[in-house]
């Protein structure tokens, strides 16, 4: 039964999402299910994922706000533009074979506008849904890139706690906390891998074919590098990001400021191959 997997389905989602889930049991209907929250926010005060069996052979998750997420709400409705991109183009990232219904919107121009705002899917044909595989499909192909969606809509800030480099540091001394945005977003990276795979987009190699559960360390590469834009910039995960195994990531940023171009470590590997 699912309710038995839920250490799984959380440690799933909080790999994927980079966020603090919580989940419970349940009990409406003939068959329990799970109901699955930021745990920063509590099911009552934003959005919930409610997972349940469907029919013999699949899942469906239904998205919905909580009864208190009015703060919540009004947050994501000042979300910029460009943030309402990213999680469109996450949503967007689910594969055809899963049944989608935004209730009375469209996958393009999907928005949360008030507390009835909802998301349905379907997912079937499983040969057991009730087994690990099938769960943990159901997790990083539905319920991750939807939280994730939300989590950008929201708008998570990272906060950083460091002493001031001209602060000595000694015992009692007080710490300032610096409060920056995150730039690097988490939710780019999840998209980037969804949209181009786990796999090296110079060398070809897929770490976790290679490491087996040590292998998933596949790293995101800026093509224009952050460091020399001048003003924050909405990035295309599908065109402005690419996958590198930590070699050619490293490799691509021997060269500074400017690093090497996939193209042209390319031709460095090329030339040394053919020697």
């Amino acid at each position: 039964m699912i309710v038995k997997k839920i250490d799984l389905i959380l440690a799933e989602l909080k790999h994927g999402t980079g966020a603090a889930i919580a989940a419970k049991v349940s009990h409406i209907g003939l068959r329990s299910g799970l109901r699955i929250w930021f745990d920063d926010l509590d099911e009552r005060h934003g959005p919930v994922a409610e997972l349940r069996p469907f029919g013999l052979k699949g899942h469906r998750v239904d998205i919905t706000f909580g009864n208190f997420s009015g703060d919540v709400i009004a947050q994501i409705k000042k979300a910029p533009f460009e943030d309402k991109l990213l999680a469109r183009a996450l949503v967007s990232s689910i594969t055809d074979d899963v049944e989608l219904d935004f209730h009375g919107q469209t996958s393009q121009t999907w928005e949360v506008q008030d507390g009835a705002f909802k998301i349905t899917a379907k997912i079937r044909n499983f040969e057991d849904a009730q087994n690990d595989i099938s769960l943990v499909a159901t997790c990083r192909s539905v319920i991750v890139p939807i939280m994730a969606a939300l989590a950008e809509l929201i708008g998570y800030d990272e906060i950083i706690h460091k002493l001031e480099e001209d602060e000595p540091a000694f015992e009692g001394a007080v710490l300032k906390s610096i409060i920056t945005k995150r730039e690097r977003n988490p939710r780019n990276r999840l998209l980037c891998i969804r949209i181009h795979g786990e796999q090296c987009g110079i060398c070809g190699l897929v770490p976790h074919d290679k490491y087996g559960e040590a292998g998933s360390i596949i790293e995101v590469h800026h093509l224009e590098p952050l460091s020399l834009i001048n003003a924050p910039k909405p990035y295309d995960p599908g065109t402005d990001l690419i996958p590198l195994c930590p070699s050619c990531h490293r490799a691509v940023h021997t060269r500074r400021p400017v690093p090497l171009s996939p193209e042209e470590l390319r031709c460095i590997i090329g030339a040394k191959n053919a020697i």
